[in-house]
């Protein structure tokens, strides 16, 4: 059997309450590196209220910018993440989504990612959920 790796769970303050689960796990893997896994992250603000109303683009950039303070709270940046995936339930504006990616990111080293359109997220009015894995070494 092999050896139960511990894992820290983390919901920062300035996301919105996660109501059965958490944003973010991380997992001790070997050798002190730590895997990052958040949870899918939308267009919400701390209160659960709607960014962007029904624009994509404004959406995505919401949701970008709530990962982004999901990976800092797991002590992590972009630099360190390994894969991105992409729930839409408009997949078929994959521009619409990588430009307002790269407003956030720039369009520089981009990590692996998949686009699955959806027929519907948590709540009618979300068009987009982002979510990322980061491995963090030493």
């Amino acid at each position: 059997m092999l050896p139960r790796m511990p894992r820290t769970l983390i919901d920062p303050d300035p996301l919105h309450e996660a109501p059965g689960f958490s944003h973010i796990a991380i997992a001790e893997v070997g050798e002190g590196s730590r895997l990052v896994c958040l949870a899918g992250q939308v267009a919400l603000d701390k209160e659960f209220k709607l960014i962007g109303g029904d624009d994509l683009r404004a959406q995505t950039v919401a949701a970008m910018n709530n990962v982004t303070t999901a990976l800092e709270a797991a002590g992590a940046s972009w630099d360190d993440v390994i894969r991105r995936t992409i729930y839409t339930k408009q997949p078929g504006d994959f521009t619409v989504i990588a430009e307002a990616i790269e407003s956030v990111l720039g369009s520089g080293n981009q990590p692996p990612q998949t686009i699955l359109g959806v027929t519907g997220l948590v709540m009618p009015e979300l068009l987009i959920e982002i979510e990322v894995t980061a491995l963090l070494k030493g």
